[in-house]
């Protein structure tokens, strides 16, 4: 667990690197997908404003998100406000069609794409999007360590790996000598704990490595909108139907409790819970809406005491 800078202590830099990233990443998927051009730029202002000058924005995207359009509208703003405003991560992506899609001719073409579409010369950190059991993991970890030595990437990292995976990449870099994985990014919330902290907290704690959850709000579940007998038209409602019912409710309850103890939104609590987890470097979420993120920010200087911890995880369990 990093220390949050609600404590008014350091905050570290991502395991292996020298990025001091905020304890919110801002998600893209959204990005020309529920808001447009003009609204995806004012969540990026209105999220850079609010990050402490201490820590480093880190925004969040992938090639497939809108077949580019997301990493687009990024690059659009990068090239108006400046590149140096936010560390910049995407992943190489599937793509439908792709066949080995972490091989080491779709890895630099999908780099390219993807620098093409940001409009900047480097990507901060790029991640393997899914696994890829088809190309050999020596393939992949060399492709991605040749981006790194020529500049175009920072870091790289990896997404939706079991376990016993992300071990063995680990130790295939090493035994290569190559860069290798500094992050990984699960799904990892108060309502998704159990494929998490049953091994991959143990695998990335051995590892020493980052960790970024998606769907730090469990899809907009964890706003409290979505409760048992009640219906919110939302392009997400068939993404949260599996959390809504009695366990849904308790977690929200207490989400809500806590949120009324500190005059907060739930969103703010459900987010900076899963910011204080060992091993979480920051989970990432995302609002359509200028006034859906102005929810999320506040977990910026919130803290959670222990007790109040204990209850979510209590509820949660």
């Amino acid at each position: 667990m990093r220390a949050p800078s609600a404590y008014g202590e350091e905050v570290p830099p991502l395991p292996r690197t020298d990025l001091v990233v905020s304890d919110l990443c801002l998600g893209a998927n959204v990005f020309g997908w529920t808001a447009d051009e003009p609204t995806s730029h004012a969540l990026l202002d209105r999220y850079v404003d609010a990050v402490p000058g201490t820590q480093q924005p880190m925004v969040d995207t992938a090639e497939m998100y809108g077949s580019g359009r997301s990493e687009q509208i990024l690059g659009t703003w990068l090239e108006a406000r400046g590149r140096d405003r936010v560390v910049v991560a995407t992943k190489a992506s599937p793509m439908k069609g792709k066949e080995r899609p972490l091989s080491a001719a779709q890895i630099r073409a999908a780099a390219e794409r993807s620098l093409t579409n940001l409009r900047t010369d480097h990507i901060d950190v790029y991640y393997a999007h899914y696994d890829d059991d088809s190309t050999p993991l020596e393939e992949t970890l060399q492709a991605f360590d040749e981006l790194v030595q020529a500049g175009k990437v920072r870091y790289t990292a990896t997404s939706n790996y079991s376990a016993a995976r992300l071990t063995e990449a680990v130790d295939t870099a090493k035994r290569l000598g190559v860069s290798g994985y500094v992050a990984l990014q699960p799904l990892y919330n108060l309502m998704d704990r159990a494929a998490y902290e049953d091994d991959l907290r143990d695998a990335v704690a051995a590892a020493d490595l980052g960790c970024f959850p998606y769907f730090g709000l469990a899809a907009g579940f964890l706003t409290g909108k979505y409760r048992a007998g009640q219906r919110v038209e939302s392009v997400r409602e068939k993404m949260v139907a599996p959390y809504i019912g009695e366990r849904g409710d308790r977690v929200l309850d207490a989400v809500r409790e806590v949120a009324d103890a500190h005059g907060t939104t739930s969103a703010a609590v459900a987010l900076r819970w899963l910011a204080d987890q060992p091993t979480v470097t920051a989970p990432i979420a995302s609002g359509r809406t200028v006034e859906q993120l102005a929810d999320l920010l506040p977990m910026l200087d919130l803290v959670l005491t222990d007790e109040e911890r204990a209850l979510l995880a209590t509820a949660s369990a």
